[in-house]
């Protein structure tokens, strides 16, 4: 019996020493390139990774499910165009109704796009994740091989922000991913994108909203948001090539002249005046199953609010939750 336990303890060790990301080679590659690159301290990043261990659940959550089902545009939908929601990000606008007109007059996105896609990310900050974004990242970096070069990217970006706000490492937290604060920022792109939108002379997109708002129009500014032009208009599509149209993406390409000219027709969906705009636009399809399909024509813009998650549903959920927000639905 002594024997086994000391087999036993053994390999425990063992089990131990091997999830210590400071003896690894792949990190020990990563570190060298950081000293290489950016002068760190070789020592200081071995010290870092020696203190972390693998985050389980970082894995468990990035992983795509065994049994995907069939997506939904209604329960997707559902989860972000609802009452608490909706609630609470009046109250946002009506507290930061300053600082959401001040970014609408520089950067040209409407305010409530803005406050959709905070309430769509965190709900107003009610839930920016509790991972310790070096953690999070250093698992994904070399523990998950499907992403492993975007989030050994974003760990770089982490540790230059860090120096850049002459900040611990380990003290940033967020989500399983590494994004960060009310926007859900990665890294790499609070560097490029976050701001001082407050100035107060420090960016911090945990605590203010000023920032997180700013940073947020100046994303999807840089990204191409265009000034007073379309997002997107729900339709009713039928006609031989709808299938095509759809299944060549959510780029912009054909104007709704143009996809006539292709044999789909398409007519505006519920009251008003709001005619199809004749600029490139995509045709998209939001599939509930047993529900009918609903399509909507995607602008530019609509593209644009992509770029922040490349999902037509996301895009889609946050134009409702504005929508929403501003007693239109």
């Amino acid at each position: 019996m002594k024997r086994l336990l000391c087999i036993f303890l053994f390999l425990a060790c063992s089990a131990v020493r091997a999830e210590n990301y400071a003896e690894r080679e792949d990190v020990r590659a990563f570190v060298a390139e950081m000293e290489a690159r950016h002068g760190f301290s070789g020592a200081m990043l071995a010290t870092l990774f020696r203190q972390t261990q693998p985050v389980a659940s970082a894995l468990k959550a990035i992983r795509p499910p065994k049994d995907p089902g069939i997506r939904s545009w209604q329960s997707y939908r559902n989860r972000f165009v609802e009452s608490r929601r909706i609630a609470a990000g009046r109250v946002f606008m009506a507290q930061h109704a300053a600082e959401l007109a001040a970014a609408e007059a520089q950067f040209g996105v409407p305010a409530e796009i803005i406050a959709g896609i905070i309430g769509v990310e965190t709900l107003y900050g009610k839930h920016m994740g509790r991972y310790t974004a070096f953690s999070a990242l250093t698992t994904l970096a070399f523990d998950y091989p499907p992403r492993a070069e975007l989030f050994r990217h974003e760990l770089e970006e982490l540790l230059l922000l860090a120096r850049e706000e002459n900040r611990d490492p380990l003290s940033y937290t967020g989500s399983y991913a590494g994004a960060l604060g009310l926007p859900q920022f990665l890294p790499s792109s609070v560097r490029r994108y976050a701001l001082d939108f407050d100035h107060d002379g420090r960016i911090d997109l945990h605590a203010s909203p000023a920032d997180a708002i700013g940073s947020v129009a100046h994303f999807l500014a840089e990204h191409g948001w265009q000034r007073g032009e379309p997002i997107a208009i729900a339709v009713i599509a039928s006609g031989e090539g709808t299938q095509k149209l759809i299944d060549e993406g959510i780029a912009p390409r054909l104007t709704p002249a143009a996809m006539d000219a292709l044999g789909v027709s398409l007519k505006k969906v519920g009251a008003g005046d709001t005619a199809l705009a004749e600029q490139p636009a995509a045709l998209i399809d939001f599939v509930t199953p047993d529900a009918p399909t609903e399509y909507r024509l995607g602008y530019h813009n609509f593209w644009v609010i992509t770029r922040y998650n490349r999902s037509s549903f996301y895009a889609a959920a946050v134009m409702d939750l504005a929508a929403a927000l501003c007693g239109s639905d």
